[in-house]
């Protein structure tokens, strides 16, 4: 079952904004997608900031349209997850109008050198309320964390420069004792063999 606990275990969930291009060459228009992605199925919810979507990719789905591409389930979702989590450059999306406010979400890829277009159906949400609070808190949660990691490298630089400047200070004391050493033992060594 879909929202078994035991499978929201599983699910890694990605954002990506996506920029889409717009009846206008000079600008772009950009929709969020949020994925939730399980071993076998996934769930999308999309906004353009104005309105929200879904899309339900389920097991039977999934299982189907792998099986029409050749590939396993596994492979199907890591995928889809794939030019779903972070926009492809070589990719080309799109997002239209399906008729009765639903959207048609479309990315290309190659596949064996043949360029394939996978296409899928998205509702109108029934909450989109909180489908875009789960967007954002996504997308807040990450960067609070992208946050917190920027300051935990730059200490962690910061001890590192100071370890690094002690060890040259401490290597350049060792290099001046050490030549002052040779320089007394060369002196000594002249003396006795003045005598």
């Amino acid at each position: 079952m879909e929202d078994d606990p035991a499978c929201n275990a599983d699910a890694r969930h990605t954002c990506l904004k996506l920029e889409l291009p717009s009846a206008s060459e000079r600008s772009k228009d950009s929709i969020f997608i949020r994925g939730t992605w399980f071993p076998s199925h996934f769930r999308l919810s999309i906004t353009d900031g104005l309105h929200v979507w879904t899309c339900e990719g389920s097991d039977a789905e999934v299982r189907q349209r792998a099986e029409q591409w050749d590939q396993s389930v596994s492979e199907y979702v890591a995928l889809a997850e794939r030019y779903l989590g972070f926009q492809q450059p070589d990719s080309k999306y799109g997002f239209e109008d399906a008729d009765k406010g639903q959207m048609r979400l479309s990315w290309t890829f190659e596949k064996q050198g043949t360029k394939l277009e996978w296409r899928w159906k998205c509702q109108p949400s029934s909450d989109s309320k909180q489908n875009i609070v789960e967007i954002l808190d996504f997308l807040l949660d990450a960067n609070i964390r992208l946050s917190e990691e920027v300051v935990r490298k730059t200490q962690s630089f910061e001890k590192l420069k100071v370890e690094a400047e002690r060890c040259l200070s401490q290597s350049q004391a060792f290099s001046n004792e050490k030549a002052e050493f040779e320089s007394a033992a060369y002196a000594k060594v002249c003396a006795m063999n003045a005598v």
